[in-house]
């Protein structure tokens, strides 16, 4: 399964009946190679930091959401919102590939609330926008509600609460050709499902959608407390930027995970 999603970046499987609709837009993904001790460290028993080139790998992903039913109703001045996510991508026992959230930070409670208690994700209540015009675009995001601590199950070190903030400017370049897309590439964005843990519940759920339509991108500033708030250490080094204007994506029921 794995070789088809590193060669393609298509979800190797469909969801006949989600459960939810999203759509990711305006998106960023900055990645950071990290030794995969210091990753490992942090996830639950069960998981192993998934590596590629001998390291582990930590994203920062803002991005703008719309959240709908499965028949694609949207509720007003709750559905649309945006988002920050830091994560790191893992196997589990069997090979299952996927991710695992440190943190997700949100800009409706609403959402927070929901996700906690649902899917059992280590999200955060937030003050964020997303700014710019033409080929720049900038996300602001301020950590308002850091919620308890452990929650989401992220291991033996929980993420420190406080105002964390991140701040992030990039510029948009020309899409990639499909062929112009390495195994990197895919590593670091076609990822279909998320593993949570909290106390003795494991779950997973996946998430489907078209293959993502990447362009360039160039970082132009980079402020971010986000990642070291959730117990890794300062990014070293170049990140590895991509942009997309966004996907539809197919949201299924959660899953035991064992």
């Amino acid at each position: 399964m794995m070789a088809y999603v590193v060669a393609q970046g298509a979800c190797p499987f469909s969801i006949e009946r989600p459960v939810m609709r999203q759509r990711w837009e305006r998106l960023t993904f900055l990645h950071w190679a990290f030794e995969p001790a210091a990753v490992q460290r942090l996830l639950p028993d069960g998981l192993e930091a998934d590596v590629f080139d001998g390291a582990a790998w930590v994203g920062l992903v803002p991005f703008f959401m719309h959240v709908a039913t499965a028949r694609g109703h949207e509720v007003p001045w709750v559905s649309r919102f945006c988002e920050t996510n830091v994560r790191t991508y893992v196997r589990d026992r069997n090979g299952l590939a996927g991710i695992w959230f440190f943190s997700l930070d949100a800009a409706r409670l609403g959402a927070v609330a929901v996700a906690r208690t649902t899917y059992r994700l280590p999200y955060f209540w937030s003050a964020m926008r997303i700014e710019g015009a033409g080929d720049e675009i900038g996300y602001r995001c301020r950590r308002m509600l850091p919620g308890p601590r452990n929650s989401g199950g992220s291991g033996a070190s929980s993420p420190r609460t406080g105002a964390a903030t991140s701040h992030i400017m990039i510029r948009i370049g020309e899409r990639y050709a499909d062929d112009e897309l390495d195994a990197r590439d895919h590593f670091l964005t076609a990822r279909w499902i998320l593993f949570s843990v909290a106390g003795s519940r494991r779950r997973i759920a996946r998430a489907c959608h078209d293959p993502w339509p990447l362009h360039r991108a160039r970082l132009l500033h980079v402020d971010d407390g986000l990642i070291t708030s959730a117990g890794l250490p300062d990014p070293d080094g170049p990140a590895i930027a991509h942009y997309s204007p966004g996907v539809d994506v197919a949201i299924g029921r959660r899953e035991r995970w064992s």
